[in-house]
């Protein structure tokens, strides 16, 4: 009951961030994209922030043992640049630059009922749906490649 709490309460914080930040704004994120015109540099700012306390985080996190609610860290091990990580990245980078939305932002910005909201949100869904529909079927490996 604990975890459910603080990660529901850890999504709000976040949620929170990203609408006074206004990050929930897709003209803020494409205008950060825009170098040649209507640049908007208040997302590098988010960022640098985000990254600034990420780091401190990880700091004290990784003193403990092990995470407040799991016996231990779940880290991934594979640093592996393979073609499905590729193809990810640049579908998310794509969508980002397209709609000036990530998945964060995009379900902030829900409530607005912005058009391009609710088109984003279906689409994104379906890609992930998609994304693991075709990594069980193992469609994405190489022939001949094992995963």
């Amino acid at each position: 009951m604990m975890r459910m709490a603080f990660g529901f309460l850890s999504g709000l914080v976040f949620g929170l961030g990203l609408l006074i930040s206004g990050m929930s704004d897709p003209a803020k994120v494409l205008n950060f994209l825009d170098l040649a015109g209507t640049w908007d540099p208040s997302l590098a700012f988010v960022m640098g922030g985000a990254t600034v306390t990420a780091f401190i985080g990880y700091q004290l996190v990784w003193r403990r043992k092990a995470p407040a609610f799991e016996a231990s860290f779940d880290v991934p091990t594979s640093t592996r640049i393979d073609r499905p990580l590729i193809l990810g990245a640049a579908l998310f980078g794509t969508g980002w630059g397209i709609g000036g939305f990530c998945p964060g932002p995009a379900w902030t910005a829900l409530p607005l009922l912005a058009p391009g909201t609710l088109v984003f949100l279906p689409a994104m869904l379906a890609g992930l749906w998609i994304g693991a529909r075709g990594k069980s079927l193992n469609i994405f490996a190489r022939k001949g490649a094992t995963q």
